[in-house]
């Protein structure tokens, strides 16, 4: 009985060869995933205020919270979805109201509201961020900043129709 050892140059030889010839019947098409709903996050809803007022902006600004929200399924960007925005700032705790906001996604899903810069809470610099009306289930969001002196911070949601 022969035993064929395969060395890296037989296993170079044919990968080239199947690359030369085709191997288009060993590619599996891309099929389309449903978008997966965003899940609640541990912490999220610590300090939730119900009915935050839509402001233009939280306190003196120079931080930005931005993102987007979709439908879940078909990602559609759903516009006019209210989005409540908290956090511990250098203007006031999480628990405060003046620290609390909530702003409308724009025709393209995305929405933005500026806000005073983020500070650690309990060692991590982070945001709370929630969805709560009526035509999804509620989010809420805990988006951990990877440096405290980002002046920035992203959230998106994935919502799920009611």
């Amino acid at each position: 009985m022969t035993y064929s050892q395969i060395t890296r140059r037989k296993l170079i030889v044919a990968g080239g060869a199947m690359a030369v010839s085709g191997a288009s019947s060993f590619v599996v098409p891309a099929r389309a995933q449903s978008l997966a709903p965003t899940r609640s996050m541990r912490g999220g809803s610590n300090n939730y205020l119900p009915g935050a007022p839509i402001v233009d902006r939280i306190g003196g600004g120079g931080f930005w919270m931005t993102g987007t929200v979709r439908r879940a399924g078909d990602g559609t960007a759903l516009s006019g979805q209210r989005i409540q925005i908290w956090a511990h700032t250098t203007e006031g705790h999480e628990r405060d109201p003046h620290s609390h906001g909530a702003t409308l996604t724009d025709a393209n899903g995305m929405f933005r509201l500026e806000m005073p810069q983020i500070v650690p809470a309990f060692g991590q610099p982070h945001g709370h961020l929630a969805y709560d009306s009526d035509d999804f289930e509620t989010v809420f969001l805990r988006p951990v900043m990877s440096n405290a002196k980002d002046t920035e911070l992203e959230a998106h949601f994935v919502l799920q129709p009611v």
